[in-house]
């Protein structure tokens, strides 16, 4: 191999490096973005500069460089096209679609590896074999998780677990299953053998991959598109470590343990354990508001925008929870004009960002982001939970289970346990909704039900204009 691709592969990877280290602050985001960006062109790059290499010294089928440039050509078309044309609320899905191409792209190259040989000098047959297996069991199941995830977040498959009778045994066994075949893989001295084995593996992994995200309720769903980040990562190592290129084993290893890092603190912050996670449990209630009397003898008491500008005129403090309505409604943008006006009359206005908010891990900070709002008024669940007393008016913004009071007073709620913004300590709350639906994850909120909350109903975004009116009058 050239010297160029070799150091071109550890230059990006130190941009790698260095855009994750950015993406951890608002202020060094867009660097940490430019350097991906680098790191990303110099990798293509060097594998097309060794590419042309190799066929020059005759190590590439003739015609191997067309078909290269073309795919090339066609995945920068698509992938660009993707970006602009998919909106702020179509990334969660984005994201899981993307995971599931890694996923695939290393169940293609394992196969590819195993059929036609590409291992290091330094590589014994078994370490070899394990990295093949373990690669395209990995690549299986993250593809078909990924998928099911898609379709889960763009409404294609219902939100709700699919809990079958003896789902953990049958995860076991298929796990147990795919073990013995990876013994099988490795001791078989026979190719054809080994292959029945491969595939074998891989139709139990893709069942595995889809039964488990399956399982998971709409509540877990950051949590799932995190977790998958991570198996994709995992995926991309271990094509790293089949193909001997260190820039994908280096590429890998950091998005699967920034994957696990970022799926931990979630799941630390739903109260919850990882492996409960992947077992399925949150969004398994059914209760269905309805627009009259619900939950017994309790009454929902609705506002208008006319009346939720009077009283953010009075408040001196305000406290904005954004949730997935927001991104769906595309409200940022006058919630931030909003923000802005209140701040003029003297209003002490802050945002409330829980770390499950949304349906991807920093959803509403990129949303808000993008609306330009000064990072300085955003504060995470830790910092401005006790603040929620002394607040004189909250406003949700398209939020459900992040502010349902079930989750601490209430053992038969599915989020039970979950710690959540207490929003409902505020003097007065008014929540923005379209209807007394339970929302995504089927967990219905009594906060909607409380003395001191009002429903504003109607889209987000329109009954934000029709505030905002309201305070400029």
């Amino acid at each position: 191999m050239g010297t160029v691709p070799q150091v071109a592969w550890l230059i990006a990877a130190v941009c790698f490096i260095l855009s994750l280290g950015g993406l951890s602050r608002h202020e060094s985001a867009r660097r940490g973005n430019f350097l991906g960006i680098v790191g990303m062109v110099l990798a293509i790059g060097a594998a097309f500069w060794q590419a042309i290499e190799s066929e020059v010294s005759g190590g590439l089928s003739q015609g191997g460089l067309s078909v290269l440039a073309v795919a090339l050509v066609v995945g920068g078309i698509v992938g660009g096209l993707l970006a602009v044309r998919v909106a702020m609320t179509g990334m969660p899905q984005l994201v899981a679609i993307l995971h599931s191409f890694v996923g695939l792209a290393a169940v293609l190259v394992g196969i590819s590896v195993f059929l036609h040989g590409h291992g290091g000098a330094e590589n014994t047959d078994v370490i070899h074999d394990i990295e093949i297996f373990l690669g395209v069991f990995i690549g299986g199941l993250t593809f078909t998780g990924s998928v099911v995830a898609w379709g889960k977040l763009d409404g294609k498959i219902n939100s709700r677990p699919l809990l079958i009778p003896g789902r953990h045994a049958l995860n076991l066994a298929m796990l147990l299953v795919c073990v013995l075949l990876g013994a099988w893989f490795i001791q078989s001295s026979a190719s054809s053998s080994d292959l029945i084995a491969l595939i074998i593996m891989l139709l139990i992994s893709f069942v595995f991959g889809a039964h488990l995200v399956m399982a998971i309720g709409g509540a877990d769903m950051p949590v799932v598109v995190s977790m998958l980040n991570s198996y994709s990562g995992w995926a991309a190592a271990a094509t790293g470590f089949m193909l001997s290129n260190d820039l994908l084993i280096i590429t890998g290893a950091l998005v699967g343990s920034s994957g696990a890092i970022l799926s931990y603190i979630m799941c630390h912050a739903m109260n919850r354990s990882f492996l409960s996670v992947i077992l399925g449990g949150f969004g398994t209630g059914t209760a269905v508001a309805s627009a009259g009397v619900d939950r017994g003898d309790l009454v929902h008491t609705a506002t208008t925008a006319d009346e939720v500008a009077e009283a953010l005129k009075n408040a001196k403090e305000v406290i904005v929870v954004p949730g997935y309505g927001m991104a769906v409604a595309q409200a940022q943008h006058p919630i931030r004009e909003i923000t802005e006006l209140l701040q003029a009359n003297g209003t002490r206005t802050r945002f409330a960002i829980h770390p499950v908010a949304g349906r991807l891990p920093g959803h509403m900070n990129v949303l808000l982001a993008e609306a330009r709002l000064p990072y300085d008024l955003v504060f995470e669940m830790d910092e401005i939970n006790e603040d929620f007393p002394d607040t004189d008016v909250v406003l949700v913004v398209g939020a459900n289970d992040i502010v349902n009071p079930g989750a601490l007073d209430d053992p038969t709620s599915p989020i039970y346990g979950m710690p959540v913004l207490e929003a409902w300590k505020a003097k007065e709350v008014v929540v923005f909704k379209r209807s007394m639906g339970s929302g995504y994850s089927g967990v219905d909120n009594p906060l909607f039900y409380n003395e001191n909350t009002d429903m504003l109903f109607g889209d987000a975004k329109k009954s934000s204009d029709d505030i905002l009116q309201a305070l400029r009058r």
